[in-house]
């Protein structure tokens, strides 16, 4: 069965210990035909700083060392989480001039500026009225990111209720299903995809309703994604969201290379 984890991290990014030759390692252990290295680029930092620029040599010498090691039994493609990128231009479409790339994810970790910057992971969630107030936001931004041209699919839709946790019922998506519809709708009228984050396989059920939307709004394009930051989790869900993906009538599913999407027909 073909496997293809499409958003994965190694210790290019601030949140990971784990160098890329060993992610490279568990990824043909676990038996994985792709695996995408998404590290982080965000332009805020956690406190909402501005950080605008990105340099790409540490992610280059780290590459280098993993495709002299594992480049041979499988494709791994060159991939970026692009976090905030709709709101500065100019330093986005710098840094998306690296030669090489294939592949970006659009996220919004991060509230908008105007209220802060901070990222959704510091946030607290005491309270449904805090959760909503992060997801007022949160849904905001995100339909500006759809609206830019900096990313190949939006990742993680449902990104902010990974930390909603309290002693409340799970807030109701039902509210923001416009904005959802809208975000889904910017990514396939300008031919991008939507991302279905399994978040090392705990998310696959909170999917359904995205994907029966996004079918409907004539949506195609759809790679799917651990969220790894470390070796253990690669490739936790993948196969389950391919079934959930077959089940809400979708054949396919997309690996990027050159900014290009290569549909590879579900089993």
């Amino acid at each position: 069965m073909f496997l293809a984890d499409c958003h994965t991290h190694s210790r290019v990014s601030p949140d990971s210990n784990a160098p890329m030759v060993e992610m490279a390692k568990a990824a043909w252990e676990y038996g994985l035909d792709v695996m995408c290295l998404t590290d982080h680029c965000d332009l805020l930092s956690l406190e909402g700083e501005r950080t605008l620029t990105y340099d790409w040599g540490p992610v280059l010498r780290e590459r280098k060392g993993m495709l002299d090691a594992f480049g041979a039994p499988g494709d791994l493609p060159l991939g970026l989480e692009f976090g905030m990128a709709h709101l500065f231009p100019e330093a986005a479409e710098t840094i998306l001039r690296q030669p090489g790339l294939d592949f970006v994810i659009g996220s919004c970790h991060n509230q908008d500026e105007t209220a802060g910057g901070t990222d959704f992971y510091l946030l607290p969630y005491d309270t449904l009225d805090q959760c909503y107030a992060a997801l007022d936001n949160y849904f905001a931004s995100m339909l500006q990111m759809a609206a830019s041209p900096y990313y190949d699919v939006v990742g993680h839709v449902i990104y902010p209720l990974r930390y909603m946790n309290g002693p409340y019922d799970t807030p109701d998506l039902g509210r923001y299903r416009d904005q959802i519809r809208e975000i889904l709708r910017l990514a396939i009228d300008s031919g991008r995809g939507m991302e279905i984050n399994t978040w090392k396989g705990q998310t696959l059920a909170q999917w359904i309703p995205l994907l029966q939307d996004y079918k409907e709004l004539g949506g195609e394009i759809l790679t799917v994604g651990s969220d790894a930051h470390a070796p253990g989790p690669l490739g936790k869900g993948i196969q389950e969201a391919y079934t959930m993906m077959a089940d809400c009538g979708f054949r396919y599913v997309a690996v990027y290379h050159e900014r290009k999407p290569e549909m590879i027909r579900l089993k």
